[in-house]
Formats: C-alpha cells, structure tokens, sequence
C-alpha cells in the first residue's frame, strides 16, 4: 500500500522559512510530510526538475458571470482559465444577473460550481441599499468570501453610494468587507469629461479625486463602525499612502494590470480593451503603485477579472462595458516582473497566498506546510514565452496581453492534491469545492 497519495519530487518548494530542494508529501488532500522522501511509494508521483512548486495562488477578485451573463463566462470556463494559469482557488464577485445578494442566491452559486469548477471557490455577497438588514447573517453562509461594496457605479446594478447607507452595512456583522472605492457623486458631476469615441478619457472622468474621496469616505466610515475593509484594485499612489496609514483597519489590493500597463501606451494601441473600473492611469500612476508595493503597504493581487465580448468592447467608448480579462495572467505577469526585477518570488507568493489567507482568514491555505491543503501553483522561472490567443481559456476570447513575450510560466495547478493541470492539459474532471473560512468555521 502506497504511503502516499502524491509525491512532488526534485522540485525548488518554498516554504513560509524560504526556498528548500525538498519532497512534498500528500494524503486525503493534505500536506503530510516535507523533506526527502526517496525510496517512498505514492499513487502518484510528480517530477518537479527544474520547477518551483509555490503555493496555491489564490484570485481573491474574479468576475465569472453566471448566473445571467453566461455568453461573456461562466463558472467552468472562468475556472479553467484560473488552473491554466496556475490559480487554485478564487473569490466570485455578486454583479451577476440576478445579483448575489441573498441566501438564495449564494445557494445557488454553489450548486452551480459544485464539480463544474476547476478550482476551489467563494462567492462575495453584494450589499445593496435594502439588504443592510440580512448581511450579519449572509456573510457567515458557507462558501461566502464576505460583503462586497460598489461605492461606484460598475458592471451591473449594485451600488452602496451615500454615507448613511454605507454606515447600515457596515453596521451589520463582523467580517472584512470588500469596497470597490470610486465617488458616485463626483463621477456623476464629470460625465461631460468623456469623450465620444476616445477611451482615453476614461481615466480623465474617473479621476483620482475619485478615487481617494471614495477611499478617504469609507475609511472614515469603517473606524466609526469598527469593521475592517479591504479595498479592491487600487490606482493612485495617493490612496496608497492614505492606506498605508490606516493598516490597523483596511487592507488593499492592486491587480497585475494597474501594475504593468500605463495609458499613454495601452489607450492608443487597445482602445477600449484597456478600458476598466477603476480605469488604467498613467505611467507614473503605475510607478507609484510599485513604491508603496515595494514598501509593503500592498496585502493582495487581485486579478479583478471582468470579462465581456469583443463585439461588447468594440461599442465606441463610452457606451462600451468597463472590464478585462486577467485571471489567467496573473500568475505569468507577476512572474515577469520579478524576471525584470520589479519584485522578488518571495513577495508574489505573499501577495498571492499567504496575504489572501492572512486577510481573509482562509482554513487550510496559504502556505506549504504540515496539515495545509496540498495547493501547488508549479512555474518554471525560466521559461521564455508567448501568451497567444489559443492559450486563453476565458470564453470572452481575448487578452489585452496577448502577444506580450514573458519569462516565467504556469507548468501544473495542484488543488487539495489533485493535479487539475499540467502541461496546459485539464484533468478529465472538475474538483473544486468551497473554500473554508475562521469566521464561519470557528465563530
């Protein structure tokens, strides 16, 4: 009888203490065993030469769409993307159709991605301004990431914009509430910004005054109400420094595309491809995100993948959707950067999985280490490479990266010790399950 399930072998693993050329050992799951495991049989076992196992990356942002928006994705497909590029477990955002902002709804989300998904899961529940009442007890449901906030206006019709509503939902229950941070009023007033059929005016109407009014309100809301928040996919360095500033109650993500594409280049050559909420700013935008990146200010890389279709994107702006792929890049982009040198390994995995598990209070995840589920996103450093259209899985079918050349690509996706992807060939079937939470599992 095989002593273990898996055997990753000869592989570079890094563990919470650094690198280390050592086995990794699975049963039921779970990590059971680190070091040299020579001589020991395992159902199966995965030769990692030359490969660095990290753990599971975690996407603690997608948009897959289902219900109601299935010809732009849906669960499957979205999840697949996820494993092709090395993700193992996502967070699903609620502005699908119908909204997730019931216990019915999140039911029925689970129901749907139960072994059609290729990855492990959450699903956000959206506050709105007549569900304050019922979130204390929809954030506690299994399977729930947590409470969502769009303070602006977005993809859907969820929106949480004066003070005193936002005060009632964050009055109601104890875990981190995710905010999409822009100033509704503000955008309102600058409509007249936008210039018909220039996307490039997108960031010139959803400024960074915007930004940081949205981001300074909510602060200020959420120490008056005593609830952490975790602001999603930050773009000013200002609201950076504002946020580095109050770490006792906000954590914050950036997402891979705020980190490599300025406008001045990606306006011109995509047009409204680059056009996303909130949107693509300049080069020196993105440079300020890297400072307070590199000064630790940053907990999280959220993909904020929010796919639609080409025909959708090629509407002339501004009656094209916000929105873009990116949880199949993630992974890739980040890669590249630390082969530039932008970053290091050891703070993608940070940002990726143990940062996601730290503040979301995620079971089992996070790290390689006895009793941890046996996630494993498994890279090649080294490998120089092209992201081509027939490697994207979305079913929106197209990436604002295609055609980049970057060093540094997913080899295998490991969830809960199934090998769901290597070599970009599936598993002949979907494994996924709901991620386990502190809040929910431990009160």
């Amino acid at each position: 009888m095989a002593a273990y399930d898996l055997i990753l072998k000869n592989g570079t693993v890094h563990l919470p203490s650094g690198a280390a050329s050592i086995d990794v050992g699975v049963v039921a799951g779970r990590i059971v065993a680190l070091g040299s495991l020579a001589g020991d049989d395992a159902g199966e076992t995965l030769d990692c030469t030359g490969l660095d196992v990290l753990p599971g990356v975690i996407d603690t942002q997608v948009h897959f769409r289902e219900p109601g928006l299935v010809h732009k994705e849906d669960l499957e497909s979205g999840a697949r993307a996820a494993v092709l590029g090395g993700v193992t477990a996502v967070f699903e955002m609620p502005n699908t159709k119908p909204n997730t902002d019931s216990a019915e709804a999140i039911g029925d989300k689970l129901a749907r991605a139960h072994h059609r998904m290729w990855c492990d899961h959450a699903f956000y529940v959206g506050a709105t301004n007549h569900n304050a009442a019922d979130l204390a007890e929809l954030e506690r449901l299994p399977g729930t990431a947590g409470v969502k906030i769009f303070m602006g206006a977005s993809t859907g019709d969820l929106l949480v914009s004066e003070d005193a509503r936002l005060a009632e939902v964050l009055a109601s229950g104890h875990r981190r509430v995710a905010i999409h941070a822009e100033d509704e009023a503000r955008m309102n007033a600058r409509t007249g910004e936008r210039i018909a059929g220039d996307a490039a005016s997108h960031p010139v109407w959803r400024d960074d005054e915007s930004a940081l009014l949205a981001t300074r309100r909510i602060l200020g809301l959420a120490r008056a109400a005593r609830r952490r928040i975790h602001v999603l996919h930050v773009t000013t360095p200002a609201e950076l420094a504002l946020l580095g500033q109050n770490k006792d109650i906000a954590s914050c993500e950036v997402t891979p595309q705020h980190l490599t594409l300025a406008g001045e280049e990606a306006y011109p050559r995509l047009g409204t491809l680059a056009q996303m909420n909130p949107p693509i700013r300049s080069g020196a935008h993105r440079d300020g995100l890297w400072k307070w990146l590199q000064q630790g200010v940053v907990d999280i890389l959220g993909s904020d993948h929010a796919p639609h279709t080409l025909e959708e994107k090629s509407k002339p702006y501004p009656d094209s959707p916000s929105g873009m792929p990116g949880v199949q890049t993630l992974l890739p982009l980040m890669l590249n950067h630390v082969a530039e040198g932008r970053t290091t390994l050891q703070r993608v995995i940070d940002l990726t999985s143990a940062g996601p598990q730290r503040v979301f209070g995620i079971v089992g995840k996070g790290r390689i280490a006895v009793g941890y589920d046996a996630d494993f996103s498994i890279v090649d450093l080294k490998a120089r490479w092209t992201i081509e259209q027939d490697w994207l899985a979305s079913r929106c079918g197209w990436s604002p990266f295609t055609g980049m050349t970057v060093t540094g690509r997913p080899v295998g996706t490991v969830v809960r010790g199934n090998r769901v992807m290597w070599e970009g060939t599936l598993a002949e079937s979907a494994i996924g399950e709901p991620i386990r939470f502190e809040a929910i599992d431990f009160g």
